[in-house]
């Protein structure tokens, strides 16, 4: 990547191996390998206090892609994922651009980490980009994306796990609004967010692993979630723990109630 220097361990100078990422530790849970010992061990503390992380990132990542298969088959051909995390596959282009549908998708993704990666996957493909950003800076990302995305289309607006990143203090909900302002009508919008109401006292214990490794984990309540969606329509079955959102042959499967995440889809 142009910029980015590369010392003998071969990371890139710009990355910090040694502070504990979201991205990375979720790549972990998920059984990946892009992630640092770092990452590894924030992961480890979690699964010792709330071991139904695994079921929570396994489950939000099925419902990701039950949500872009919606999206793609209701006629959306332009994908914006925020805070996308490592690419892991099938990843949201793989999805939407099944059939032929001649679908772009942007990730965007603030870790270099991230950056490198995807990059990497989507080098073959014109329909395809990755902007590195912090999805809190709208107008930089609405400017790199639109030099592939045509905003006065409908647009499927993802934001998959990654709100629960961003403190109260920096206003969730606002920063989804002012997306939401750049849209067509015709779109969709996609949100998943950790949530503490199964157990407060597991949930606050992962967040502070997370706190004490550098990183932001803040679960919210059903309530506070829905407002994120900022009054707009949600399709049926609404805002759900995410296995419960529309379940490949209407089998949610028996960790259902493990994965302490909320999901819905909203008409733009």
């Amino acid at each position: 990547m142009t910029g980015s220097s590369r010392p003998e361990n071969g990371v890139p100078a710009d990355i910090r191996a040694d502070v504990a990422h979201p991205a990375r530790v979720y790549d972990y849970w998920l059984g990946g390998k892009d992630n640092f010992a770092a990452d590894r061990a924030a992961a480890e503390q979690v699964l010792q206090v709330m071991p139904e992380i695994l079921d929570t990132v396994r489950g939000n990542r099925q419902f990701l892609l039950r949500a872009v298969r919606f999206l793609r088959d209701a006629g959306i051909r332009q994908f914006i994922d925020l805070g996308s995390g490592l690419p892991s596959s099938p990843n949201v282009h793989e999805i939407a651009q099944a059939d032929n549908t001649g679908a772009r998708v942007v990730y965007v993704d603030n870790d270099p980490v991230v950056f490198l990666h995807a990059e990497a996957m989507v080098a073959a493909t014109d329909a395809t980009a990755v902007v590195r950003a912090d999805l809190r800076d709208v107008d930089e990302v609405l400017s790199k994306a639109g030099e592939l995305l045509d905003f006065s289309r409908p647009t499927g607006l993802l934001f998959v796990g990654c709100l629960h990143h961003i403190v109260d203090s920096d206003d969730p909900a606002g920063i989804v609004a002012r997306y939401l302002a750049a849209l067509a009508p015709g779109g969709y919008l996609v949100i998943s967010h950790a949530t503490d109401e199964p157990s407060p006292e597991k949930m606050r214990a992962n967040s502070e692993v997370a706190e004490s490794s550098g990183a932001v984990l803040i679960p919210r309540g059903k309530d506070a979630i829905l407002r994120m969606f900022n009054g707009r329509e949600l399709v049926d079955p609404g805002l759900v723990l995410v296995s419960y959102w529309r379940p490949d042959d209407g089998d949610p499967g028996p960790n259902a109630d493990r994965a302490w995440a909320y999901g819905g889809v909203a008409a733009v």
